[in-house]
């Protein structure tokens, strides 16, 4: 195929693209690392390429900065993040399962200290820039929206205590559960007692304390 100057249109070939999706998810997985142990601001491009065993010239092929980078690490840690709460909360029938459901998210949404200390990177980050603002804020909407959509499904069977309003309000709460739990996790480093602690604060929300789901007549 050429093109009216006569000159060949460029054709992707396919094992390129295969290894640039593999040099690109070698980078963040290296720099998901790194930001874990060292924190955003104190890493070099340097650090990461190092870490993924790749060149400068590898990096600048896939991102044009380290805050580019940044951005795609978290992006994809958080889109990955809203999938399982989705999930999560699928597997129950036309009634949820509380108990069962709490059960599920909270083992997804603590997932592991490294993702907390990037995450509080990224918030300390968007608190100084609106633009990364912008980015953290449809992530938690998105995160909201996963938990609201689910909860609005199964109000008629399972109907939300009233204080908290409607699933909308229920989802706010969830995630401002999660991240107070998570502040203590990033202090003591108990994962077992923080995912203990956020079953028993989401239990309480969600039921009437007893773990099972408020009916209302």
């Amino acid at each position: 195929m050429t093109q009216q100057s006569g000159q060949p249109v460029p054709v992707a070939r396919p094992a390129a693209t295969k290894r640039r999706a593999r040099t690109r998810a070698d980078l963040l997985r290296a720099a998901f690392e790194v930001f874990a142990a060292k924190g955003f601001g104190r890493v070099s491009i340097e650090e990461v390429c190092e870490a993924a065993g790749y060149s400068r010239g590898a990096f600048y092929s896939n991102f044009t900065t380290l805050d580019e980078l940044f951005f795609a690490l978290y992006r994809e840690r958080a889109e990955l993040i809203a999938r399982q709460v989705s999930g999560a909360l699928a597997l129950d029938g036309p009634d949820l399962d509380v108990a069962a459901a709490v059960d599920r998210v909270t083992d997804v949404l603590l997932l592991d200290l490294d993702w907390l200390l990037v995450k509080t990177d990224f918030l300390v980050h968007a608190a100084r820039d609106p633009a990364v603002a912008d980015t953290l804020r449809e992530h938690r909407a998105r995160l909201r929206g996963a938990i609201a959509e689910r909860l609005a499904r199964a109000h008629a069977r399972t109907p939300l205590p009233a204080v908290l309003g409607d699933a909308d309000g229920a989802a706010h709460a969830v995630v401002a559960a999660y991240d107070g739990v998570t502040v203590q996790l990033l202090l003591d480093k108990d994962a077992d007692a923080a995912r203990a602690w956020l079953r028993q604060l989401l239990t309480a929300l969600l039921t009437d304390g007893s773990g099972t789901a408020v009916r209302t007549h």
